[in-house]
């Protein structure tokens, strides 16, 4: 007599949590991501080929990737630094700064569009003694990079600084004994394991800033083929009750936005594997 025994989870439940969690990724991912695809089709190819030869389209996508790659570029060495000054320096109220570091995640976003607005504007108390210079923030290609450099700091300071906490210090001493200066003990020690985090908080900063809207419009002065950016062009087209050139711009931007993001996990699994095999060595 053979007996089919049953092969039991090693969690009560497992597979029913498994089954509503794919369900619930479904219905809140690739659902409207599939709708999203499929909908500048539904017309024929056209929409397409009109948004493909839209001007403004292509400036407004130049002003969202180049502002947001350039406000992940500068928050990386911000971010290194702040992070270093969280676990290695003892300064007074580290732990209000601590609490600051997170506050652009809490902070709703069109709460920071007009804070910013306010401080750099032309009468702003940051925005009047730049503009006895000559130079201009609120309402410029700047502005969208400053706002965006308030939203994606935090994820480089959150991706290196656990990293950076758990650097044995033995490394740093037995650097110092060898001889290294200061500069190469932080450039041949500490610096390595730190830019794979380093690539992550760019990626995730980047992702981020890319699609941001409320924190921009406010500062960005909105100015077609200048300082108009992506997701302000959807909502103009969805006033415009243009849908299916709004999800084609939409889609547009999702494609760009995956193809650089794939770029970016590329270049950080290369870092990665160079780390290991120069350790291996």
């Amino acid at each position: 007599m053979v007996f089919c025994l049953r092969r039991r989870d090693g969690l009560p439940g497992l597979s029913i949590s498994i089954a509503f969690t794919l369900v619930w990724i479904g219905l809140i991912v690739a659902l409207p991501l599939t709708a999203l695809v499929l909908r500048p089709w539904q017309d024929g190819g056209g929409v397409m080929l009109r948004v493909l030869h839209d001007a403004r389209m292509y400036a407004a996508l130049r002003v969202s990737f180049g502002c947001a790659a350039l406000a992940a570029a500068i928050d990386v060495p911000l971010g290194l630094l702040l992070a270093w000054a969280l676990v290695r320096a003892r300064l007074p109220g580290r732990r209000a700064i601590d609490a600051l570091i997170d506050l652009p995640f809490a902070l709703p976003t069109a709460v920071t569009g007009i804070t910013l607005a306010t401080l750099y504007g032309p009468t702003g108390w940051v925005g009047a003694l730049l503009a006895r210079a000559g130079i201009r923030v609120a309402y410029t290609p700047a502005g969208i990079v400053a706002a965006l450099m308030f939203v994606g700091l935090p994820f480089i300071v959150r991706a290196v600084e656990p990293v950076l906490r758990g650097l044995p210090p033995e490394l740093e001493e037995a650097g110092l004994l060898l001889g290294a200066s200061p500069l190469q003990n932080f450039r041949r020690v500490i610096l390595p394991p730190l830019l794979p985090p380093l690539v992550a908080g760019f990626s995730l900063a980047f992702a981020r800033c890319i699609g941001e809207y409320g924190s921009v419009i406010f500062i960005a002065g909105n100015q077609p083929f200048r300082s108009e950016i992506a997701p302000l062009l959807i909502v103009v087209r969805l006033q415009e009750y243009d849908y299916n050139g709004a999800t084609a711009i939409a889609l547009i931007l999702l494609m760009s936005a995956l193809a650089c993001m794939t770029g970016v996990a590329a270049l950080r699994r290369r870092v990665s594997r160079g780390l290991v095999a120069r350790g291996a060595a």
